[in-house]
């Protein structure tokens, strides 16, 4: 789950999948613009076959979180 979190992450900024850690922030660390977190979600959406609640996901901080959050919603 993280290495595909980590391709997708990389589609959207300009980050080297080395520098992308389980406790990087998206905006603060990674780069990403609000749009690019909401252009990414569709991504997600499409890539792990699950449905993304925007408010739930509007808590999302950390590459981490996504990934808890992503397994939660795949383990339904």
């Amino acid at each position: 789950m993280f290495e595909k979190l980590v391709e997708i992450i990389c589609n959207y900024v300009e980050v080297e999948p080395k520098d992308v850690h389980p406790e990087s922030r998206f905006m603060e660390d990674l780069g990403f613009t609000s749009f690019d977190f909401m252009s990414m979600l569709g991504e997600l959406e499409d890539a792990f076959d699950v449905e993304i609640d925007q408010q739930e996901v509007s808590d999302i901080r950390t590459v981490q979180e996504a990934v808890e959050y992503l397994n939660r919603l795949s383990a339904e």
